[in-house]
């Protein structure tokens, strides 16, 4: 509402300043003035009425009774009495009425309750005689002894009027009046006020007209200032025409301004073309506005041909891509080295991509801009690395097939070398269970490894943790004499996950936390919720713990702290938890125990998904 009537002008502006600015000190200055010269006034009239009262005091010889002692009529007459105190008093209050026009003063007598004088006489003769009404302020004064000035309707009409008691011997026997007509000082009042508007009225008026002149002129140098900023905006090499004085300051800034402005930009375009990563920036509608050299190269887009076009013009027709450019405009959300594969006309192309919203100067979006690295060479070299990677990993697995398989084959050869001369049934009784098992090891070598070697589609679904722990907790723990406690968290939510797959996990975990307590031994299961969006089991013993050289190895295929294992259990485990994008951290003190924690999203990520 207050915008609505508020100037929108420079002019106008500087108007209601200089009202601002000028008048209300003025006027205030006035006011001020007015209400002192007011107040100053009435302490004059106050004074000056006090004074004739005091001056009609000293002029009272005695008290009333003193003059009445020559006083020769009846005792009780009380009419008597005032006239001859009144043919007594007359001249004196005569004398000082007409010597202050205007002014009424006189004598009152408490023990006759009567105006004894009221001057002057010939005005006010008609007053004598008559007492004062019981709330007239001048029976305030008698009672407290005070002076007092009152202003109102009294005996002469509207007066500002001063009261003096009358004090003889300790004790209040009248008071004396001085008043003067309101209407008279109100004149007076009235006559300063004029002039102190006269003055206001010429003070306000010529600041204004000042202002005005001024304004004209600070308009003229201020249009000129503006119309020069608008050229400016359509062709930063224009210039201002200079100005005199401090606009002429601001102009040279401005142009000095715009000098820079226009070698930054030549410059940061030749910063963004000598960048080797591609810029692309898109406004808000998602139509390219500016491709560095760097962009065109890569994306094979040239600049005449891509500024303007939609971003999506740059990939393959019908491809499917994502892209963290038109996400961050859509949503807002940064991104920072994302890799991604940009299907383009030509070629494929794996990038890492970063983004962000463009902001002008008051901070509205208007477009984003995404810096993309060319990672196809280091795609190649990944892959050739992860290649020979996987050989390494075949042949460390077929050297530990081939030390797992030796030994019983070894067994089982020297029993039927020994057989082979032997004729004694007894013998080859004694050692055919030792060759069966012998052959019975290494089916479970080979079962093991068909196992953790064939691919099963993980079958998704809502898993709850804590029932599925007390499941498998039942079915390992019939067999063994360990002690097997669970803490298990309330506040654990359902997860998406493979629940078969799951206690298989657990229940490797438990089977390797009994092998490795002795008889009496404790294992504690633990689970919990990791907001916002984890949870974690946790398995820990107090067994003979793993040296602290070997902790690293022991999710290696083959490798395995038991004289019996084959070293695929954990391998197993880390498989699954991999396969559910889940983490696996061990902690172990040799002789004092172990705890493998697992971490476990709440959803599960199928393989469409995209980061």
């Amino acid at each position: 509402m207050f915008r609505a009537w508020f100037p929108s002008t420079l002019r106008a502006k500087l108007l209601l300043l200089s009202l601002v600015v000028v008048a209300v000190p003025i006027i205030t200055a006035g006011y001020v003035i007015e209400i002192k010269g007011r107040n100053a006034l009435n302490e004059e009239k106050q004074d000056k009425l006090f004074g004739l009262t005091r001056i009609l005091d000293s002029q009272l010889a005695g008290d009333f009774d003193g003059l009445l002692a020559d006083y020769q009529g009846k005792p009780d007459d009380r009419v008597a009495k005032i006239a001859y105190l009144n043919g007594r008093l007359r001249a004196i209050t005569d004398a000082v009425a007409d010597a202050n026009p205007g002014v009424g003063v006189g004598y009152y007598c408490k023990a006759l309750n009567a105006i004894v004088t009221y001057g002057p006489s010939r005005d006010y003769a008609d007053k004598v005689g008559l007492p004062i009404s019981p709330d007239h302020p001048g029976r305030r004064v008698m009672t407290s002894g005070e002076p007092l000035v009152e202003s109102g309707l009294l005996v002469r009409g509207h007066i500002m009027n001063a009261m003096w008691p009358i004090r003889r011997n300790g004790e209040v026997i009248g008071y004396i009046w001085a008043n003067e007509l309101s209407d008279a000082i109100e004149r007076q009042t009235s006559a300063m006020d004029h002039a102190i508007f006269v003055i206001i009225f010429g003070g306000v008026l010529l600041g204004g007209a000042l202002v005005h002149v001024m304004s004209i002129r600070i308009s003229r140098d201020v249009s000129c200032i503006k119309n020069g900023l608008a050229t400016l905006g359509l062709d930063i090499r224009k210039r201002i025409a200079p100005l005199p004085g401090e606009f002429g300051e601001i102009v040279a800034a401005i142009n000095a301004m715009a000098r820079a402005l226009a070698d930054a930009r030549t410059l940061n375009e030749n910063i963004v073309n000598s960048v080797a990563d591609g810029i692309i920036a898109v406004d808000n509608e998602g139509l390219v506005t500016s491709i560095n050299t760097a962009a065109q190269q890569m994306m094979n887009a040239p600049l005449e041909t891509s500024v303007g076009q939609p971003y999506q013009s740059l990939f393959r027709p019908g491809a499917k891509f994502t892209s963290v450019l038109l996400d961050t405009l859509q949503t807002g959300k940064q991104y920072i080295g994302v890799d991604l594969v940009h299907p383009l006309a030509t070629k494929t192309l794996h990038v890492s991509a970063s983004s962000s919203v463009l902001l002008d100067g008051s901070g509205a979006v208007i477009g984003a801009v995404v810096v993309i690295k060319d990672l196809s060479e280091k795609f190649h070299l990944q892959t050739q690395i992860m290649r020979a990677d996987r050989l390494a990993a075949l042949g460390e697995l077929m050297a530990g097939i081939a030390h797992e398989i030796r030994n019983p084959l070894t067994s089982i050869r020297g029993f039927m070398q020994h057989l082979e001369s032997s004729d004694d049934i007894a013998e080859w009784q004694l050692y055919a269970p030792l060759v069966i098992r012998q052959v019975d090891s290494l089916n479970r070598i080979i079962t093991e490894l068909l196992e953790f070697g064939r691919y099963r589609p993980p079958r998704i679904g809502f898993v709850a943790l804590n029932a599925l722990i007390r499941e498998v907790t039942m079915l390992a723990g019939n067999k063994w004499s360990t002690e097997i406690a669970m803490e298990l968290s309330p506040d654990v939510p359902p997860i998406e996950a493979d629940g078969e797959a799951l206690k298989q996990v657990v229940l490797n975990l438990v089977l390797n936390a009994i092998q490795a307590t002795s008889e009496g031994g404790r294992i504690i299961i633990r689970t919990a919720f990791l907001p916002p969006d984890q949870v974690s089991i946790s398995v820990s013993d107090d067994g003979v713990g793993i040296a602290p050289e070997d902790l690293e190895k022991v999710f290696d295929p083959f490798f395995s702290t038991k004289p019996t294992g084959t070293g695929l259990g954990l391998a197993m485990v880390r498989r699954i938890i991999d396969a559910h994008d889940g983490h696996i951290g061990i902690n172990s003190t040799l002789g004092l125990g172990t705890e493998i924690t697992l971490r476990l999203p709440l959803s599960h990520k199928t393989s469409g998904d995209e980061a």
